[in-house]
């Protein structure tokens, strides 16, 4: 009963006559609408440069509170090394 109420607003809204939705510049489809398949997309790929820029800043900032974290450890004398830890010999 609802849904025959909604039907003609349904219809009449652009957004849901084609298959593929445009979400700003987003394809969603993968079809046309006569029923052909669509070309893929143009990927942009940045390789290492995406590699070393996503892992550089983890590692720092991992690295920071890390430190951080041993820093206020030791002050609070929740945990403090012993001297007989290293095995420097």
């Amino acid at each position: 009963m609802v849904l025959s109420r909604l039907g003609p607003a349904l219809k009449s809204c652009s957004r849901w006559k084609s298959p593929s939705l445009n979400l700003g510049g987003i394809r969603t489809g993968t079809s046309s609408r006569s029923g052909g398949v669509l070309p893929e997309p143009h990927k942009t790929s940045f390789g290492l440069l995406r590699i070393v820029l996503t892992v550089v800043p983890g590692l720092l900032i991992g690295a920071a509170i890390s430190k951080n974290i041993a820093n206020f450890l030791e002050e609070n004398d929740l945990f403090v090394p012993s001297d007989d830890d290293d095995d420097d010999d």
